[in-house]
């Protein structure tokens, strides 16, 4: 006799079998006692009756308590069958229990959904919370999603490759999170914002289509939408053009979603593609919601928007600043590359460029963006300056990516849908945390753990470092 799920019971009358899991619920009906049991899988109702040897522990037990049951599985009687248990028509009748852990009692009900309980409340109990049915589909489903999108990337060619989460602090739109070096005093570590720069060294190295399930991190202010850690499919390609990149971003959405989610209809397929100046015409937005029914929870309407201006002028800090990201390829109004032309025009009038960013929008989200890349290091160093660095600074910072584009660099793009923005959007949830396991809060804090927290007087001074004091809020 082996362990089992407890949803193999409805597949196994007659037989004795080995449960493990949390007591739901208890029922006492003085001499016969219902348990319902939880694991994994789902419910099923145990059964013990005062003749039992057990019968007084049972009694005896606290919902949430962790129990071994050995018993035999038997059909219920047709009118105490439960229809909304997918082992609603068997039951256990209990030979042997073991309480394995006694729980006292739990801060919050964590059978029901959970909206109506305080957030705060749910993300400092968060491994309790995980508890909750609702979360542990969620989980379970952002599982398969992942999976599946492995699978659908590694059969078209693509390799998953880890890289550093170490890095080097470089300007890519938002703040750094720094780590600061024992080893060497005075220097930091940073987390990367994306695997940017170094998914494009893979393109150099000649790994030619790279993807990788990243982490990635912001230190950005807070947002509903936002955490400060998030996931992302990174995706990269060697000798493709734009619509290469759409047409498999496309084609992998369709397929995990008619998979995974059989019951949402897509809107429009192939996925339309909507420059930018026009989804500002006619939407308002960058991010437009196209479904034709919004109140429907099962209708996606994908989009791409291309053909991005290049470049935003900041007004509070007098500066121009990329759309996307600096290493993103410019172009000409009427869609030229010529290099000649672009620095000329990087020179004289930043403005008028666009550039080949794309972004992937699903129901009024923007859940993924990319673009076509810059492989030519005078073009590159050129938008830095735009920018406002000079060439020291673009040559501290950047060095090796130029240095590596001398060796010779296939023309590369890439893109990366954010998971956790997906979930939600498939899930029918209303925020990205009810698809994390562990999420911060909207402030970024970790209820759970207290983090951030103050590190002691000796890690500081072994990190070289000094809190003064007076500057903190």
């Amino acid at each position: 006799m082996k362990k089992i799920w407890n949803l193999e019971t409805k597949n196994l009358i007659q037989q004795r079998v080995e449960l493990y899991g949390f007591v739901d619920n208890i029922r006492d009906h003085g001499k016969i006692l219902f348990l319902d049991l939880r694991d994994r899988s789902g419910v099923v109702q145990c059964v013990i009756d005062q003749s039992n040897n057990f019968f007084s522990l049972a009694k005896n037990l606290k919902p949430a308590s962790v129990v071994k049951i050995i018993g035999y599985v038997q059909p219920r009687p047709a009118h105490l069958e439960n229809p909304d248990l997918e082992t609603g028509k068997v039951e256990v009748m209990i030979e042997k229990l073991e309480l394995l852990a006694l729980a006292k009692d739990l801060p919050f009900e964590v059978t029901s959904d959970g909206y109506e309980i305080n957030e705060a409340l749910r993300l400092k109990y968060r491994y309790l919370d995980l508890r909750r049915p609702r979360l542990q589909k969620n989980l379970r489903r952002r599982h398969e999603f992942l999976l599946f999108l492995r699978n659908f990337l590694d059969a078209q060619g693509f390799i998953e490759i880890e890289t550093p989460i170490l890095t080097k602090s470089t300007p890519e739109g938002a703040r750094d999170f720094l780590v600061p070096s024992r080893l060497y005093p005075g220097k930091f570590y940073a987390l990367p914002q994306s695997p940017q720069q170094y998914k494009q060294l893979l393109m150099v190295a000649g790994l030619e289509r790279y993807f990788q399930i990243a982490r990635c991190f912001r230190d950005e202010d807070p947002r509903a939408d936002r955490q400060p850690e998030f996931t992302q499919i990174d995706i990269e390609m060697s000798y493709v053009e734009r619509d290469d990149l759409l047409n498999l971003v496309e084609k992998m959405f369709i397929e995990v979603i008619q998979n995974l989610y059989p019951q949402k209809k897509i809107t429009k397929i192939p996925f339309p593609r909507i420059g930018y100046e026009e989804a500002i015409r006619l939407y308002g937005s960058d991010k437009p919601d196209l479904r034709e029914d919004p109140q429907n929870p099962n209708e996606l309407a994908f989009c791409f928007i291309i053909d991005f201006p290049m470049f935003e002028w900041n007004e509070n800090e007098n500066r121009w600043e990329t759309m996307h990201h600096p290493f993103t390829q410019p172009k000409l109004p009427d869609g030229s590359k010529d290099k000649n032309e672009l620095i000329k025009v990087l020179e004289t009038s930043p403005e008028i460029l666009l550039s080949e960013q794309y972004d992937l929008v699903l129901n009024g989200y923007e859940i993924g963006g990319g673009s076509l890349r810059i492989t030519d290091s005078d073009i590159l160093i050129k938008v830095f300056e735009v920018l406002g660095y000079n060439k020291q600074e673009i040559e501290a910072k950047f060095k090796h990516l130029i240095e590596a584009f001398s060796y010779g660099v296939p023309p590369h793009g890439g893109i990366a849908p954010g998971v956790d923005r997906i979930l939600m959007i498939l899930e029918n949830e209303t925020n990205i945390r009810e698809v994390i396991a562990f999420p911060k809060t909207g402030e970024n804090r970790d209820l759970m753990m207290d983090a951030p927290s103050e590190i002691s007087e000796k890690e500081l001074r072994e990190l070289g470092i000094e809190i003064k004091r007076s500057n903190l809020k």
